[in-house]
């Protein structure tokens, strides 16, 4: 994984994380429900933000490495499992 790339998965990672006890709190405290679903809709924004750039990285790395390799099989077979994951969503 590229190093800039890394920095920034963790740093948003860091944000998810303080999201998610926010939303503990939210529901520990009885919180309106719509408000609860509001927050829980934004902790999903940001893991598809970190998920997006998981695969900006590794297309532009690992991918272009494997064609470049003669595996484009390879490469084919786990570009279509991450769109058959991502339409499980």
């Amino acid at each position: 994984m590229k190093d800039i790339v890394k920095k920034n998965i963790l740093r948003r990672l860091k944000i998810v994380e303080g999201q998610v006890r926010g939303l503990q709190k939210l529901v520990a405290e009885d919180t309106y429900c719509v408000d609860i679903i509001s927050q829980s809709a934004a902790v999903k924004n940001a893991i598809s933000g970190v998920e997006d750039l998981v695969l900006e990285n590794h297309l532009s790395t690992h991918v272009v490495e494997q064609m470049k390799a003669g595996k484009e099989n390879m490469a084919i077979k786990e570009i279509l499992e991450i769109y058959r994951l991502s339409k499980k969503r």
